[in-house]
């Protein structure tokens, strides 16, 4: 015997049971679809919502906070900056080209819902090890997606990460980010009102592809029959999206557009509906005027396909010839669908009959919110150092960390990005965060995404700092002042074990450290269910954020520049091995970040930075001190020579891993002022730049890497691992 409609369509029997209340009767079934997946993890955040209520959301120059398609930050000048991370994980494990792909695709559109030209584009990416023919063909294939849409829309894809570990083998995780500029007084609302407007929906044909796909997919544990998920994932069109972005910018500019709604998650169901709650309004959707891709599409399938490249816009009757006329210019579909209504209710007919007509706040504010389990995980049990092998030769384990797939360079994968489109990129990928210059001023961003998922495992607390303060710290490198944060928080089932106790401890975590930098959350998502029978990934709560830098000209790199800089330690932060790159596991007791030293680091490194102090900089993080020194030297093309405070072991030295570090570099006659810059922050001198090695002296030992050397292990890592 079959489970009932509600139970296949993933709705528990009390959810089931509570909708008649809500709406006065039995649902029909196209009723019953909109609310299975309206109240899904993916849509509703029914497992997370009353938690993420704990992030800093507000500041001076929050112009929008989270709400709306994305968030939004004055950055003068009239202008301001629009950003949003989301997660495309569960479709990019069934199909990584097209899920990778859609997951740009539908990361622009929600920075085009705001009526801002998108300007950037990030990727935060987590596979298996490759190793493994699976993770090999999702990460190639991945990347292949992000590089073909970001290429064809001709938004240039900046920056990102990858990690391999086994513990993303059944779940990959693929995060993007996207920045974008509009008018700071021509933002547009995703909000429906006024009776008698209209709604138009532009783009794209309506089919099949998508049917409940993130919303489905991203509320569901994966396992072996992945295959069978394959029809619920979205096919990508980038050259629709490239005329859908022109055309609903020259809309917008032209203030023919009352509102925008991206159409991703749950379609039509999920843009009307939130449109008409934001509103306090009703709509009525005719859906035989909506332009469709294959005959014979029943109404639930309408309303709920996830088919890319498509917008919803409200227009005044007095501007719809207007609206109709720049789309068929733009060469899009554009059709008047519905009107707004003093109902409150979404209603919608098929072939002249009404099939939905339910309140829409039943949808979006009535969706159910669930308190997580907070079962603590055993604490971490302190490493024993004592258990590590000490390496028999400590050049060729500096070398042979320089070849693991975390470390090693990730130019086989930017490359295939184009990064320099627009001409305002200024600092590319590789660095610590990429600096793009904000088109027509003379300010700049920098945009990275991090996150330290070993520690959260250990300890998600202290890991959400982490994650949140490597990202401050790559952000300052670069001369730019922390401003805005987005965040993507990918964990597994939140109704088992330790997790739900591991989400609310990283957000706390992350909170504290947002705080103690003054920067807001004005973005975000969250993916559950990232698991399979076999495995669950750590907790991984990835931070987008963006800086700003006064003077574009002025950023700095992590490249070593000249012959005789002074080589210089920032912070005090001590060394450990405890879940390092090194150790290659989520093992030990890593120290938790002190918010008031991060904090101060990061300020010192922006003021040495604008004050222009500095030749370069580069946080200390995966690898430790000894492969911050040798990315340095490799990205200049000369070395240094160091000498670096003992410790418990020469290893932990040079491999261990800590926050609250940053090597520069600077001129010997500007020592004084970066002392001076960095006030309380311990500042040390450890050795000059020059030569063709980077040799280290650690505990009366001498380490030396040759630099040619390096460059080929370090520069093929990747290739012959996926060849």
């Amino acid at each position: 015997m079959s489970a009932p409609l509600h139970r296949q369509l993933g709705l528990s029997d009390e959810e089931f049971a509570a909708i008649p209340g809500l709406i006065g009767r039995p649902p029909t079934d196209p009723e019953l679809v909109m609310f299975s997946l309206m109240w899904s993890e993916h849509c509703s955040y029914k497992h997370s919502r009353s938690l993420l209520r704990r992030f800093p959301t507000t500041g001076p120059h929050v112009l929008q906070g989270p709400g709306e398609n994305a968030g939004a930050v004055d950055v003068g000048d009239g202008w301001a900056i629009a950003l949003k991370v989301e997660s495309h994980n569960h479709p990019s494990a069934v199909e990584p080209f097209e899920g990778a792909a859609t997951g740009v695709g539908g990361i622009v559109r929600d920075i085009l819902a705001l009526g801002a030209r998108p300007i950037a584009l990030l990727d935060s990416l987590r596979f298996g090890t490759l190793d493994s023919p699976r993770s090999r063909h999702l990460f190639t294939r991945a990347v292949a997606g992000i590089g073909h849409y970001g290429n064809c829309i001709g938004v240039p894809t900046v920056g990102g990460e990858v990690v391999f570990d086994d513990r993303y083998e059944d779940s990959c995780l693929v995060n993007a980010m996207c920045v974008g500029l509009v008018p700071a007084d021509g933002m547009l609302r995703a909000a429906a009102f006024g009776e008698g407007n209209l709604l138009v929906l532009i783009g794209n044909r309506t089919g099949r592809d998508g049917i409940g796909g993130a919303s489905v997919l991203a509320s569901a544990e994966l396992s072996a029959d992945d295959d069978s998920k394959r029809p619920s994932v979205q096919v990508s069109d980038p050259f629709t999206e490239r005329k859908l972005i022109d055309c609903c910018l020259e809309l917008a500019g032209g203030g023919l557009l009352l509102a925008l709604q991206d159409l991703g998650a749950a379609g039509l169901t999920s843009a009307a509906s939130e449109m008409a709650a934001k509103g306090g309004v009703g709509l009525e959707i005719d859906l035989d005027r909506v332009h469709l891709r294959e005959e014979g599409m029943a109404a639930a399938e309408i309303l709920v396909s996830e088919s890319q490249e498509r917008m919803l816009g409200l227009v005044d009757p007095a501007n719809l010839d207007a609206v109709l006329a720049m789309c068929a210019r733009w060469e899009l579909d554009a059709n008047v669908i519905g009107t707004v209504t003093g109902t409150g209710n979404f209603t919608a007919r098929h072939h002249g009959e009404i099939v939905v007509d339910i309140p829409a706040s039943a949808l979006t504010d009535d969706a159910p919110s669930y308190a997580v389990p907070r079962d603590p995980a055993p604490a971490p049990v302190a490493l024993d150092l004592d258990a590590v092998p000490v390496p028999g030769d400590l050049a060729n384990a500096w070398l042979a960390l320089l070849g693991r797939p975390n470390i090693a360079s990730k130019r086989w994968i930017y490359q295939q990005y184009d990064h320099l489109v627009g001409a305002n990129t200024v600092r590319r990928p590789g660095g610590d965060a990429a600096v793009i210059r904000i088109p027509g001023m003379s300010r700049a961003l920098a945009v990275t995404t991090d996150c330290a998922e070993r520690h959260c495992e250990l300890d998600p607390r202290g890991g959400g700092r982490a994650s949140v303060f490597e990202a401050a710290r790559n952000i300052a490198c670069t001369g730019g002042l922390p401003y805005a944060a987005s965040d993507c928080l990918n964990f597994a089932n939140p109704e088992k074990g330790s997790t739900g106790w591991r989400l609310a401890e990283a957000i706390e975590g992350m909170s504290e450290a947002l705080e103690a930098i003054s920067v807001p959350v004005v973005s975000g998502n969250v993916s559950l269910y990232n698991e399979s029978p076999e495995r669950a990934i750590y907790p991984t709560p990835v931070i987008g954020m963006v800086g700003l830098l006064e003077d574009a000209a002025a950023s700095v790199g992590h490249a070593y520049g000249a012959e005789g800089d002074l080589v210089v330690l920032l912070g005090g932060g001590l060394p450990r091995l405890d879940a390092s790159e090194w150790l290659g596991t989520a093992s030990g007791s890593p120290a938790r970040p002190d918010l008031g030293r991060e904090a101060a680091l990061v300020s010192a490194m922006v003021t040495a930075a604008r004050r222009g102090v500095v030749t370069s900089a580069h946080d200390v993080s995966d690898g430790g001190i000894a492969v911050t020194l040798a990315e340095s030297a490799l990205a200049g093309g000369i070395g240094c020579t160091v000498t670096l405070p003992g410790g418990r072991r020469a290893d932990e030295v040079l491999f261990g891993e800590s926050g609250e570090r940053i090597v520069v570099t600077c001129r010997p006659e500007a020592l004084a002022a970066l002392r001076e810059s960095a006030g309380d922050v311990p500042v040390a001198v450890i050795g000059a730049v020059g030569g063709d090695t980077v040799e280290v002296s650690v505990d009366g030992m001498s380490v030396r890497l040759e630099l040619e050397r390096a460059r080929d292990v370090y520069e093929t890592t990747l290739t012959k691992a996926i060849a």
